[in-house]
């Protein structure tokens, strides 16, 4: 297993999956201080794959650079604010999820059908 390879893609998934939340939150402010502009970047965001968050700012950069800064400057806050607690929810997530999972297939495996008893006819 090659930890260092995991760690690199995990940390690709979670940059994308902040710079997702950014653009929600950009977008909530916008829709209450800027609808036209937070029309066109509902319409962007649908049309342009947020899978890759890279990509997706590139792209934003060269269409309207004043709201690709807004979203890495939303983007960099939350990861300051939420990666010290990174560490230990996912251990403690990961755990509880393991052992309910562990559990219900115990149950599943485990759960007895008595037999109904033949009828006698008389």
């Amino acid at each position: 297993m090659d930890l260092k390879r995991v760690a690199k893609e995990t940390s690709k998934t979670l940059i994308s999956y902040l710079t997702y939340q950014a653009v929600r939150t950009v977008l909530d402010q916008l829709q209450e201080t800027d609808p036209p502009q937070a029309y066109w970047l509902n319409t962007f965001s649908s049309q342009t794959s947020i899978q890759d968050g890279d990509a997706y700012i590139e792209e934003l950069l060269r269409a309207r650079q004043e709201l690709a800064f807004r979203i890495m400057t939303v983007r960099q806050y939350l990861a300051e604010e939420v990666v010290d607690f990174l560490p230990e929810m996912v251990r403690s997530g990961i755990q509880k999820s393991n052992m309910e999972h562990q559990r219900q297939h115990l149950e599943r495996i485990t759960q007895l059908t008595i037999p109904e008893p033949p009828t006698q006819e008389v």
